[in-house]
């Protein structure tokens, strides 16, 4: 019987964590998860435009033009085939959140809102739902991390949104009720546990755009550094997928990491400056990162990181330096502390992290992974977990080095 590859375990200061329970390589697939909820990052939309997106409402999958998607015909929700829409009629999309995005879209549409308050009206109707087709999935929901916060005014959000469920679309009877407390909790798990289901990449776009969020019940566990040592995959739009639970998510080993070490994702671009991921930290989750990569970037000026950017990782006084490093074996580097070889006395001492796991596609700023050793026909080839595009590590460390520019 295989031996499990992670798991759960209390770290102080930082809470529930996973860890490696036996050595991993690079490229192990170490979990697969699927969401115990999901919703459509998109704003509320007038009556006129009920649903323009280019999404299933169910399974969030890319709808082309070309393709035979089917529409609600009461709220204008549309679906990718007949099927999925079958399905959500029982799961997702149920008559009474059919009404209810009804009724949040007229009064969305009659009083701006900001943003973040029609998300967590999307999210509250979703768990909601939840809590009606699937009591132990609702539960599973309430046993993530995430509570009440206890500053003043500080679920004026909570107060507002049950009061409008309340007044407009309140829910069937529930077996835990429907109260103002539940809802505060429901908020704080979604704000500490969503994953963003990404757009489609483009080069010709610089950010790209949320198309749902999706709550991930094991996943949630994993802890962020600023340098992760495994990273987040999906294959929403592969062909054939939505029958196959497309939005299911995996995580990847970036590289070996030995028994007993924490396994950390980045909850966005590592591409980011210091002062950028800590107010996101902050605003987003609640606490300041103190890794080793913030632990050092934390003592440079504002000159110096306005003046450095990730595509410009080494200059020439740099070069010997980090190709004596690119000639070491990589695997061999990662055995020990995997963040001892992004230390040293350079200017920037995770040079070596970003010329080999950061993708330099134009502007896609993902993370490079071994392919699992299943799938890999080549060793070395590494694929980009946003655009997915494959490499192989040869080539990588070779043209960053001759051409640091293109990163």
């Amino acid at each position: 019987m295989e031996t499990a590859a992670i798991g759960v375990t209390e770290i102080g200061g930082r809470g529930r964590a996973m860890v490696a329970l036996r050595p991993l390589k690079g490229g192990e697939i170490v979990l697969r998860d699927s969401p115990v909820v999901l919703y459509s990052a998109l704003p509320f939309q007038s009556d006129d435009h009920p649903n323009n997106n280019g999404y299933c409402s169910n399974c969030f999958t890319s709808i082309s033009r070309q393709s035979q998607n089917v529409s609600c015909s009461t709220c204008g929700s549309r679906f990718c085939t007949l099927e999925c829409q079958s399905v959500a009629s029982a799961t997702s999309h149920t008559p009474w959140v059919c009404q209810a995005l009804i009724r949040l879209r007229q009064y969305f549409s009659e009083h701006h809102q900001p943003l973040d308050l029609q998300l967590q009206a999307r999210f509250l109707v979703s768990a909601y739902n939840l809590a009606f087709v699937s009591p132990d999935r609702f539960r599973t929901l309430l046993s993530l991390q995430g509570s009440v916060p206890s500053q003043p005014d500080a679920d004026s959000s909570a107060t507002f949104l049950h009061s409008l469920i309340s007044s407009i679309c309140p829910p069937p009877p529930l077996e835990l009720g429907f109260s103002l407390e539940l809802t505060s909790v429901l908020l704080a798990k979604d704000k500490l546990n969503a994953f963003g289901l990404m757009e489609p990449f483009s080069e010709e776009r610089e950010e790209r755009s949320v198309r749902a969020y999706g709550i991930y019940p094991v996943a949630s566990f994993f802890n962020h550094d600023c340098l992760p040592n495994a990273c987040r995959f999906d294959y929403i739009d592969v062909a054939g997928a939505a029958s196959a639970n497309n939005t299911d998510i995996t995580i990847r080993m970036i590289h070996d990491v030995p028994q007993e070490r924490e396994i950390c994702l980045s909850y966005f671009p590592v591409n980011l400056k210091y002062a950028e991921r800590q107010k996101r930290l902050r605003d987003d989750y609640g606490f300041i990162c103190d890794c080793d990569r913030c632990k050092v970037e934390a003592n440079w000026s504002e000159s110096e990181e306005d003046g450095l950017d990730v595509d410009d990782t080494i200059d020439e006084e740099e070069d010997e330096d980090t190709s004596a490093v690119m000639d070491e074996d990589p695997d061999d580097q990662m055995e020990g502390d995997d963040t001892d070889v992004m230390k040293g006395e350079d200017d920037f001492p995770h040079a070596y992290f970003f010329l080999t796991y950061m993708c330099d596609r134009k502007n896609c700023w993902g993370t490079l992974a071994p392919l699992p050793p299943s799938v890999a026909t080549t060793p070395g080839i590494m694929e980009c977990n946003v655009c997915g595009t494959c490499k192989n590590l040869d080539q990588v460390c070779s043209n960053a080095l001759a051409t640091p520019d293109a990163a």
